[in-house]
């Protein structure tokens, strides 16, 4: 996949997400070439990004609203979380389905 191609899907997996700004900024850019350069799989972001967007969605409804996601760079602990221990078989449908339940 070319650099462009990366860019674009993670701009766009990020942009999807009910949690996020609604903005991908320079830096949000920059970051995406640097996974790129780094050789990080889209679906292994895609699954970074679904989890942390999960775990936000379904926190205590009694907490304080958070404000929204401004930046990809917020995504990158859960990122290594990933990298380090991948997440099931299917469990990446399952993530999908609570964010669309959550809508």
């Amino acid at each position: 996949m070319t650099e462009h191609a990366y860019v674009s899907a993670v701009r766009n997996l990020y942009l999807q997400l009910p949690i996020a700004s609604g903005r991908f900024t320079r830096s949000d850019r920059q970051l995406a070439k640097d996974l790129h350069h780094r050789g990080i799989p889209i679906a292994t972001i895609r699954s970074a990004l679904l989890l942390a967007t999960v775990r936000r969605l379904c926190r205590n409804p009694a907490s304080p609203s958070l404000p929204p996601v401004r930046s990809l760079h917020y995504f990158l602990p859960v990122l290594a979380e990933v990298l380090l221990k991948p997440l099931p078989h299917g469990y990446c449908e399952y993530l999908e389905s609570k964010v669309t339940d959550h809508h």
